[in-house]
């Protein structure tokens, strides 16, 4: 199973307790970075230590699923819509070879329950969404978002 999770407008005990209630056994950072301040208790290295300490979860993290830093930054200013956004990132995504990545890097993790994490609170207009949507085609799993 594919799951999603933003970690904004989230309590550390929510997030934790949401992973930890869902049976997730791997978490798939999806940001471009995992770093910033900003993010709190999701940012690299705290957010690893938490997964592990605290739900036994696996940490990933794989930038290439992530947007360029200039199409974030236009969709934030409004100079994309999210129409076009997916349509910029789906052909990103084919340039990168995404369904190969894909399947070489993550393959053996079909059948477990993997979560895929962004900032945004909601998958709607979230980039996460569309690789989970990838990710279920391709492995032919459920996703299900957090």
């Amino acid at each position: 199973m594919i799951l999603t999770i933003g970690f904004t407008k989230k309590t550390a005990r929510q997030f934790f307790t949401l992973l930890r209630e869902n049976g997730v056994e791997v978490l798939l950072d999806v940001r471009i970075s995992n770093t910033s301040q900003l993010a709190g208790f999701a940012k690299y290295p705290d957010l690893p230590w938490f997964l592990e300490e605290l739900c036994g979860i696996r940490y990933l993290h794989d930038p290439l699923l992530a947007p360029t830093e200039e199409l974030l930054r236009d969709y934030r200013a409004k100079k994309v819509s999210w129409a076009e956004y997916e349509q910029i990132f789906g052909a990103l995504m084919a340039r990168r070879d995404i369904d190969a990545h894909l399947r070489a890097a993550y393959g053996e993790l079909q059948g477990k329950r993997i979560c895929l994490l962004c900032s945004e609170p909601t998958p709607e207009q979230c980039h996460r969404r569309l690789v989970a949507e990838r990710m279920a085609r391709l492995f032919g799993e459920e996703i299900t978002h957090l």
